[in-house]
């Protein structure tokens, strides 16, 4: 019987972007398992059993990443950073879902390179590597030494929306009409060059939602007292599931200025509502928003606020684009994904 063990370790942390691939793409693959397959999920204590009673266990500890006798047939490493790897004869499978730390300038040179060894051990040991985008297999073998006899595969990310809005009524409801941004808030995500917007709009309100740093948080604070913005910009924090919906299916439009991203699940998640996005041409982005998105081709103001003025009035005066915007989102199931994996699986 053939045997596949998946690295699902990260669900310790469910609200993450990373908990939630390995729960989602986890339960696809049990629900499309073929006969015959085993499968043993690595998880956090309180997981056992989250796949439901035909998958086995394995509880991740410390110890266990260096010292631990496990052989399966398959091995899949879900993300990059995984200290989890074979110690015996198994076919490994590394996704790496983006090099962003590689690039970090708050991180080190000696950081980097420290991490840099740790992607390069776990692509020797590869059979095959999987990415979440085109771009970022580009920039493995770019950044990274891939052997030639070693494939790098694109599967792109599934994303999840709901049915229905939740009944949980929302944290946040503005009081006028919103453009919307949600991730991290870091320098890289280049939401700054997006407040002259709200200074040629004066209806709109700017809702950004997610975990900040606080260094750049001030920023933008300073950048829209200068423009004379501040009243309209709310840096919302962290949000729940329910007020991220409402939040998606109540805003104007998706702003995604985004310089690096492995894939942007933000866009496939608004373009879902059948919202308009606003987007970098930069990394993984027009791989994701494809022909429905609407494309910064770089952050000057004038161009900013012009190709957000075009935007809005072609999605306006076009009623069948919010259905192609959905249809664009459709492209990314994790049934899909699920797969094509285990078409991989079982070539391996």
């Amino acid at each position: 019987m053939p045997s596949l063990f998946l690295d699902t370790e990260r669900m310790s942390n469910l609200t993450s972007g990373l908990g939630q691939v390995c729960l989602n793409l986890g339960l696809e693959l049990v629900r499309q398992q073929p006969p015959g397959w085993e499968i043993t999920f690595l998880v956090p204590k309180d997981q056992v059993g989250v796949f439901g009673p035909s998958a086995k266990y394995i509880v991740a500890s410390r110890w266990r990443r260096v010292l631990h006798p496990w052989s399966f047939d398959v091995w899949h490493s879900l993300y990059q950073g995984s200290r989890f790897l074979p110690q015996r004869q198994s076919k490994l499978i590394y996704t790496i879902l983006d090099l962003n730390y590689l690039s970090m300038p708050e991180y080190s040179d000696a950081r980097k390179a420290r991490q840099k060894r740790r992607y390069q051990h776990a692509i020797d040991q590869a059979s095959v590597i999987t990415t979440i985008s085109v771009y970022v297999a580009k920039d493995v073998k770019r950044q990274l030494n891939v052997p030639p006899t070693t494939p790098v595969e694109a599967i792109y990310c599934g994303v999840n929306t709901p049915s229905s809005l939740p009944t949980q009524p929302p944290t946040i409801k503005p009081d006028k009409p919103f453009l919307f941004f949600i991730g991290m808030m870091q320098p890289y995500k280049n939401v700054h060059t997006m407040l002259p917007i709200l200074k040629a709009f004066p209806q709109y309100r700017l809702v950004l939602a997610g975990p900040d740093k606080p260094a750049y948080s001030q920023q933008i604070r300073e950048q829209a007292q200068q423009l004379g913005v501040a009243d309209r910009v709310l840096l919302a924090g962290p949000v729940d599931e329910a007020t991220k919906w409402w939040l998606y299916a109540n805003c104007d439009a998706l702003l995604f200025p985004s310089r690096l991203e492995g894939f942007g699940i933000p866009v496939v998640e608004a373009m879902a509502f059948g919202k308009p996005v606003f987007s970098s041409t930069l990394t993984s982005l027009p791989e994701v928003g494809g022909d429905e998105a609407f494309y910064f081709s770089d952050f000057e103001p004038n161009t900013v606020v012009e190709t957000f003025r075009h935007g809005m009035d072609t999605y306006r005066n076009d009623p069948t684009m919010p259905d192609r915007l959905r249809a664009q989102s459709q492209k990314f199931s994790w049934a899909a994904v699920a797969a094509d994996y285990w078409k991989l699986y079982q070539r391996v």
